[in-house]
């Protein structure tokens, strides 16, 4: 399930917005300028790091191919299929790489929140590890393209790399909170399912947790939304330097 490539502004992300109607976060506050935020992020060292790219000369390079701009979305095309369907089951990832499986519900009775849960964190975790990995190579091998093509590319992957080298550490902190994030739906959709029991002097019934409309495939539903959101997130600056390339005058 292929989407387009089309960008989105950060604080209108899917990734906010599901989050947010999850009631797992609040929704962002317009207004906060970037640069100001920023400059809340960057230390001394950072600040000369920055300033180092924004002043690199402008001296080499050769025109802008669109072929190469072409080849590049399509290369961002098939890896964002690739870790789609990775999240989405739906095939074997590529070859040389182990499968991440979906956690198996194999919970003790009564059911303890915490245990229940860790597998679908790590699950979680390793898709994002996946992700970050994947995503890393690609954008730096779009940083040596654009470093080839002109001058004003040249500056632009050398003030990407600088910024990302500033906000990794800060990026990771974030996204390493939404499986965290998660662990209140998964507890919601345990109690609304054991309420429901009880309202109805049901017995439990492990084998059904999986099929349509219950809860545990509700949850997983969820998870894997959140995760395709996410993946949208983590490929924006990617498809930012690539348009870059795509709109660069020869």
């Amino acid at each position: 399930m292929t989407r387009s490539l089309t960008r989105t502004h950060f604080p209108s992300s899917r990734l906010i917005r599901i989050l947010s109607d999850l009631a797992l976060l609040d929704a962002a506050e317009p207004g906060a300028a970037f640069a100001e935020k920023l400059g809340l992020w960057v230390d001394y060292s950072d600040a000369i790091a920055l300033s180092t790219a924004l002043s690199t000369g402008s001296s080499g390079g050769r025109p802008a191919a669109q072929p190469r701009a072409t080849a590049l979305y399509e290369e961002l095309a098939s890896l964002r299929t690739s870790l789609e369907n990775s999240i989405a089951q739906t095939e074997s990832t590529k070859s040389g790489k182990v499968r991440i499986e979906r956690p198996t519900p194999d919970f003790e009775f009564p059911v303890k929140v915490a245990a229940a849960y860790e597998p679908y964190r790590r699950y979680y975790a390793a898709h994002q590890r996946e992700m970050d990995s994947d995503i890393r190579q690609l954008r730096a091998t779009v940083r040596e393209t654009l470093a080839r093509t002109s001058p004003a590319l040249k500056q632009l992957a050398a003030l990407d790399a600088a910024l990302d080298k500033v906000l990794v550490e800060r990026e990771s902190k974030l996204l390493s909170k939404v499986p965290l994030l998660l662990k209140k739906r998964f507890e919601h959709f345990i109690k609304v399912h054991q309420q429901t029991l009880l309202d109805t002097d049901q017995a439990d019934k492990p084998d059904t947790w999986m099929k349509e409309g219950s809860w545990l495939a509700r949850f997983c539903h969820e998870l894997e939304a959140v995760l395709l959101a996410e993946l949208d997130v983590r490929l924006q600056p990617t498809l930012g330097l690539i348009e870059a390339l795509q709109n660069e005058k020869t």
